[in-house]
């Protein structure tokens, strides 16, 4: 039975962006709303452009009712073609994965996108010729192989005017000066210098135009090898031991070329472990982690768990929950990257040792601990413009293989693997276990791991600077007459108005006090005191650390054996380790030192806004963190409300710093996982419901997160 809601009768057109084409359009499709296997839903038309997919209903003519949280880019009923993860056609009841030249159409469409949505639409009531092109359209568009040039990213910047906003506060590291800046931020301008060998790219088109490495590394050492076995800085802690990462050299080579590379590298080695460099202890992360083929593999199993097609489905993989989780590995992979992101910081702070992370390209698993240690030494990191510059530092300009890593041309799944979505849910853990020390909210992280896929950016689309400063040129396209002018994702306001920009901003962020001059060295000294922490044992809390035997039962369904892999799978004694953690979590907090992740089996949590945000049955209504920020926010209305009228009463303008607060209205109804699922129905359960979902809703798990907010009386005022 289908609950027929009549078709549109007025014309209902896409709005299209600069650049973008219609391709091809098809009406009367029927959208099915994912539920409880009802068939209810909605007519409209289904068209694809060179942009996205998009499904309008007389819903869409309308702006009434409009979200708080609304992307100015994607609607809610948008896929971009880079967003498409699979496409099934169901045939008689049995679903079909589409690729290529299709010799039968089906009656209905499923659509499975890389954020997780799930779009099924009824295509027995369309014309035949209009599915013909519209399925064909979409297929061919969004599944098969296509040139770089061909991306709605150039389509876009040759059409768009360029009236971004100029406000952006991240840097870059396109210059020269942006890296002598960071190298005197961090006070590693004493020992490490940026240098300009590869103007031109002629060292690499691997590496960047501009980097940083130790001051006794001469041009020549840099050009023997392509930049091969050159340790390149990333980052220096406050107490001068720095942190670097060095492109590996092939492994399978003749006996003298591997002699000629090993002494090489001994002449390396040996000039920078004079003084005044630290120690270096060398981190083979392609034997320390997982591989990026076991990366890809595991998320692949986790994210099924999430790409529900109705509300039949979920129920039917709830009784094994648990051990579907457990079996993708992929809270496992997460684990071990944050404790080797722990070791790393352990030799920084405690053992003032340089760290040399090495990797085949330097560009995967380099830039996730490199980027994950920054975040846990460096409060800067932590702050919005910072956490920015540390993305396009390490990654963009980095030269990590965007276009390759996330498939966007189709060209190679081999390739394929979500290595900055990794870094994403690990910093996520940090962010949701120690909310204040950070400045921006896991609806940043959320829209931010969507803006993967939305090809307006250039961010995201490019597998290194050189590939991006060679496909600049708009020689090829008429209508051009100079260089592309790509957008930067970092100007939110593409995307969101200032009212939902608001949501990407924490209101209980602790700032870090400017000190009085007269006060700067001893806060300095103060600052460095609380980093350093001292080697004495302290006694493990029978309820913390994750070292210790687990006695609960559900724990130990959760877990097996990976606490026994987590602890013997480092190469570094223990207990060093052991007690830097357990001495660091015995402390309290200090929201601008040094962070270190709780690992301990039930710490590592799935990411629930992202993972479950369309799924109605994950959803609790009234109740999450968004019970806790929507009372948090109200007392911030009221409180700037009282200023503004202060500063009218003392004829002030009002300050221009103050962050504009979202105002949640019937926030007893929101749901926990706003402000993606807003007003969302209330799903039925089975009559039945099992022991697992009780478990869900009563215990700390894996749907129900913590409301881990600071307690206002304390510090933070």
């Amino acid at each position: 039975e289908i609950h027929i809601k009549e078709p549109i009768e007025k014309e209902v057109n896409p709005r299209l962006l600069p650049g973008e084409l219609l391709l091809c359009e098809a009406s009367t499709v029927y959208k099915y709303v994912q539920e409880d296997g009802s068939n209810r839903g909605t007519y409209g038309k289904l068209v694809c452009t060179n942009f996205k997919i998009s499904f309008l209903d007389d819903d869409s003519a309308s702006d009434d009712n409009e979200p708080q949280f609304k992307n100015k880019i994607v609607g809610e009923n948008d896929i971009t073609l880079q967003c498409v993860d699979q496409i099934y056609g169901v045939y008689d009841e049995k679903k079909k994965l589409l690729t290529g030249q299709l010799r039968k159409y089906p009656e209905k469409l499923i659509i499975y996108c890389k954020d997780l949505r799930v779009f099924n639409f009824c295509l027995r009531y369309t014309k035949e010729e209009e599915v013909k092109r519209i399925v064909s359209g979409i297929v061919h568009h969004s599944q098969t192989p296509k040139l770089l040039k061909r991306l709605f990213l150039f389509s876009y910047a040759s059409a768009a005017p360029n009236n971004t906003d100029g406000r952006n506060q991240t840097v870059m590291f396109e210059t020269l000066e942006d890296w002598r800046d960071e190298l005197e931020r961090t006070k590693g301008n004493v020992k490490y210098k940026a240098v300009t060998t590869n103007e031109g790219y002629r060292v690499s088109e691997k590496l960047p135009l501009y980097f940083v490495v130790p001051i006794c590394i001469s041009e020549e050492s840099i050009l023997k090898y392509e930049g091969r076995g050159i340790p390149i800085w990333c980052w220096s802690c406050h107490n001068g031991a720095a942190l670097l990462k060095m492109s590996a050299f092939p492994k399978e080579q003749d006996d003298s070329t591997s002699q000629m590379q090993k002494a090489f590298l001994d002449g390396i080695y040996k000039t920078i472990s004079k003084p005044p460099y630290e120690l270096l202890k060398m981190d083979d992360l392609s034997s320390s982690l997982p591989s990026l083929q076991d990366i890809q593999t595991a998320y692949t199993r986790f994210k099924q768990l999430f790409l529900i097609d109705n509300s039949t489905d979920f129920w039917a993989t709830d009784v094994k929950w648990f051990s579907l989780l457990e079996s993708t590995n992929w809270l496992e992979i997460i684990r071990r990257v944050l404790k080797k992101a722990i070791e790393v910081a352990e030799c920084l702070e405690i053992q003032q040792t340089n760290v040399l992370l090495i990797e085949e390209r330097a560009t995967d698993l380099c830039c996730v601990i490199s980027s994950l240690v920054q975040v846990m030494m460096d409060s800067y990191s932590r702050t919005k413009s910072g956490f920015q510059s540390l993305i396009q530092k390490e990654w963009v300009i980095g030269g990590h293989s965007f276009l390759d890593r996330c498939n966007h041309l189709h060209k190679s799944e081999k390739e394929e693997a979500p290595v900055f979505l990794l870094l994403l849910n690990c910093v996520w853990q940090l962010v949701q276990q120690y909310p204040p020390a950070f400045e921006f909210t896991e609806t940043y992280l959320t829209v931010l791991s969507d803006s993967l896929y939305v090809p307006i950016f250039s961010t995201f689309f490019f597998n290194s600077q050189h590939q991006r400063d060679t496909n600049k040129s708009g020689e090829s396209l008429k209508t051009q007459s100079g260089p592309f002018r790509f957008l930067t994702v970092w100007d939110w306001s593409v995307q969101f108005d200032p009212k939902a920009q608001a949501f990407l901003n924490n209101p209980i962020y602790a700032e870090k006090p400017k000190p009085d001059k007269s006060q700067r060295k001893t806060a300095r000294f103060k600052h460095q005191r609380q980093l350093s922490l001292p080697l004495t044992q302290a006694k493990p809390s029978p309820k913390r650390g994750f070292f210790r035997e687990e006695t609960d039962h559900l724990i130990k369904n959760i877990l097996g054996k990976r606490i026994g892999k987590f602890i013997n799978s480092s190469d570094e004694p223990p207990n060093s380790l052991r007690e830097f953690y357990d001495s660091w979590h015995s402390k309290p907090v200090d929201y601008h030192g040094l962070l270190l992740p709780r690992i301990d089996g039930p710490e590592i949590k799935v990411w629930a806004q992202r993972y479950l945000r369309w799924i109605p049955e994950a959803q609790l209504h009234g109740g999450g963190t968004i019970a806790t920020a929507a009372k948090i926010l109200d007392l911030m209305e009221e409180v700037q409300s009282l200023q503004v009228k202060m500063d009218e009463e003392h004829s002030q303008a009002v300050c221009g710093d103050v962050h504009s607060v979202p105002v949640l209205r019937n926030s007893a109804r929101l749901s926990s996982l706003f402000p993606f699922a807003l007003l969302q129905r209330q799903s039925v359960k089975p009559a039945l419901p099992t022991s697992t979902w009780k478990d869900l809703e009563d215990e700390d798990d894996l749907v129900k997160r913590d409301d881990e907010f600071v307690d206002l009386s304390g510090d933070m005022l």
